[in-house]
């Protein structure tokens, strides 16, 4: 059966040998269709023909390197298609998985009190020049005018959108608070050289939530518990990950970890204990003294693919948008913040990395986009 199962490609081939094995008929093979409409065949679901390996293998040239085990897959089997460089369209069935890993998300996103938003994608340029990040993330924006001659820049983050828009209220209370604000959207990023398919492209989804505490000792509270919410997640996806210390970068604060998946295709290369709880990302270390520093083990060093990112990011932002609250007192304060990113697509690019054969796509339970 591991034979038969190994040579399926997709899920109407693997339906194929299901009915061979037990049975089933195709047609058995449906979506659910609401309130008695009509059922869609996962024969008829939209799908590119199973690409042959010359084939997927001609699109090197086009579209960059087939450098991963995750990137090849999901061409082969329909899962994504290239429209440019680091651009993909998503087929049925990784929307189908996409939408179920957004349920998981937001499941343990709301279990800690998170309210989901969502922001312009459009971000005014004059926001990005109040934290300096305009010039500091440079050609990493990908940039434009509009027809008035207004500059904007399409959101890799939001950080500024979300604290000008609590520094709009002016009339909140640290009853209010914590806010644990999130959403699910695109980004992009102009990666110079995009590659290893959804992995790292210049058009992406992700989840990101931004937090506003009262007092540095709430907010490292709020840190902690979506930290440990995020444990959760990877957990309830059976994704064996590690945390690690990690460098704040260009989006600032004073204490940041990633959530990484360890494998060899990884980008990131980390230094993890042994015999100890400590973990760190390599450019946050020194590297003429590769001992732990908390129990002075020699470190091991792996590599890994960064799925999640946690930056306490105390008054950066709320001080340059005077995001204030009224405390106890009655006087105004500045917020407490924290931002808390997941890679949706690179999460389902990356469970595919790590669990899948070398010919063979295996999802998470909870991802598959169908039960067979």
């Amino acid at each position: 059966m591991e034979g038969l199962l190994t040579r399926c490609r997709a899920l109407p081939a693997l339906a194929t040998c299901c009915r061979q094995l037990s049975g089933y008929v195709p047609r058995r093979f449906h979506h659910c269709a609401p309130r008695g409409g009509r059922r869609l065949l996962l024969s008829r679901v939209f799908q590119p023909q199973n690409l042959r390996e010359d084939q997927v293998l001609s699109l090197q040239d086009k579209f960059g390197d087939l450098t991963c085990k995750s990137q090849r897959l999901m061409l082969q089997v329909g899962l994504i298609y290239p429209a440019s460089p680091g651009c993909y369209h998503l087929l049925p069935y990784t929307v189908r998985a996409m939408e179920k890993l957004v349920r998981v998300i937001d499941q343990e996103m709301q279990a800690i009190g998170g309210q989901k938003v969502n922001m312009p994608t459009l971000s005014p340029a004059e926001l990005w020049q109040a934290t300096n990040r305009w010039d500091l993330m440079g050609k990493e924006l990908l940039r434009l005018r509009d027809r008035h001659g207004k500059e904007y820049c399409l959101g890799p983050t939001h950080e500024e959108a979300i604290t000008a828009l609590i520094a709009a209220q002016k009339k909140l209370s640290y009853k209010q608070l914590p806010f644990l604000l999130y959403q699910v959207t695109r980004k992009f990023r102009d990666e110079p050289r995009p590659r290893f398919g959804l992995l790292r492209g210049r058009e992406f989804y992700m989840k990101d939530m931004y937090t506003f505490d009262s007092s540095p000792e709430a907010a490292q509270q709020t840190y902690n518990l979506v930290c440990d919410a995020y444990c959760s997640l990877f957990n309830r996806l059976g994704l064996r990950f590690v945390k690690v210390q990690a460098d704040v970068g260009s989006i600032g604060g004073t204490m940041s970890h990633e959530f990484q998946l360890p494998v060899d295709v990884g980008e990131d290369r980390l230094a993890i204990c042994p015999h100890c709880s400590f973990s760190a990302n390599l450019e946050t270390l020194d590297l003429s003294q590769m001992n732990c520093p908390a129990c002075q083990s020699p470190l091991t060093e792996t590599k890994g693919i960064e799925v999640g990112h946690t930056f306490y990011l105390g008054t950066k932002y709320s001080s340059i948008f005077n995001a204030q609250f009224t405390n106890i007192y009655g006087k105004p304060s500045l917020a407490e913040m924290g931002c808390y990113g997941l890679g949706v697509t690179r999460i389902l690019a990356a469970a595919i990395e790590v669990l899948s054969t070398e010919d063979c796509v295996r999802w998470p339970s909870l991802l598959a986009p169908y039960q067979a």
